[in-house]
């Protein structure tokens, strides 16, 4: 069975290789973007015929979002043109699609749990157009998986995580914001869920929410990350207006999982019991 990884260098793509690894699931074959290049139809053509995946995952993404709201083509070229794509394709070969998608999806200026029948409104070029993704899919092909996820982070690539421990040897003060609220995802238990349904070649299609248990604000998780990682840093807490950014953040964007753990029969961790492993780690490959 092959399993074609788009974005297969990314932070999720090396998570999944990880995970691969470790289950002995065999078959995945990671793309980065000239290889698997989800904007040319001729050559996903090609990559189809030559495998015959039984499953694409489909972590590519155009993810800066501030850099977003500038460049507006260019996110929705990745975001929802290359999604229709590789949704197209996948129907034709009969092929099953699992896509990864955002809480960006939201407002989030509610406190309360999101659930995947909830309104969406986007509020930045991101979100907006990871939601056109969405709609394409679920236009275009039955035989998907679309993972909603938030606040990704691991060992791997750029994340928060890292950005936090790397600021701590640099700096013994930080300001960070307080008045944004979501769950903070250890991207190896995305992928954990992920490989669960190929698998467990799982029928239950349809469009899901996936983060790690509890709520945290990125002060909180800062806060978590230095506790864990015995880093002395006095941390001052920002509201969103005094540090703006290009692109608008939704300030209470937490996922009710309900669905996936009924449906896929998954046990969720709670996110700073998932940060002290993603530490460990990091700890050790130091």
């Amino acid at each position: 069975m092959n399993i074609l990884v788009f974005g297969g260098t990314g932070q999720l793509g090396q998570c999944l290789r990880k995970v691969a690894n470790s289950l002995g699931v065999e078959g995945l074959i990671y793309l980065d973007k000239h290889q698997g290049n989800i904007l040319d139809i001729v050559s996903l053509d090609s990559l189809f015929k030559t495998y015959q995946p039984s499953y694409i995952i489909n972590c590519a993404a155009y993810t800066a979002v501030d850099k977003a709201e500038d460049e507006i083509t260019s996110s929705r070229e990745l975001n929802n043109h290359g999604v229709a794509n590789l949704a197209h394709v996948c129907k034709q070969f009969g092929t099953i699609l699992i896509h990864i998608s955002t809480d960006f999806v939201f407002k989030g200026n509610v406190p309360t749990l999101l659930n995947e029948t909830d309104l969406t409104e986007p509020i930045n070029v991101y979100g907006l157009t990871k939601l056109e993704g969405e709609h394409a899919i679920a236009t275009i092909i039955e035989h998907h998986f679309i993972l909603r996820t938030s606040w990704l982070y691991s060992e791997f690539a750029s994340n928060f995580v890292k950005t936090m421990i790397r600021l701590s040897n640099e700096r013994k003060e930080l300001g960070v914001i307080i008045d944004q609220i979501g769950s903070p995802t250890y991207a190896i238990d995305l992928a954990e869920v992920i490989l669960n349904i190929v698998v467990n070649q799982s029928k239950e299609y349809g469009l899901y929410h996936y983060s790690n248990e509890g709520v945290a604000s990125w002060f909180d998780f800062a806060k978590a990350i230095f506790e864990l990682s015995s880093k002395e840093v006095y941390l001052k807490p920002l509201k969103t207006c005094e540090y703006p950014t290009k692109a608008l953040r939704p300030a209470y964007s937490v996922l009710d999982k309900s669905k996936i753990k009924e449906k896929l029969h998954i046990k969720i961790p709670y996110w700073r019991d998932s940060l002290a492993r993603c530490i460990e780690n990091l700890k050790q490959n130091i």
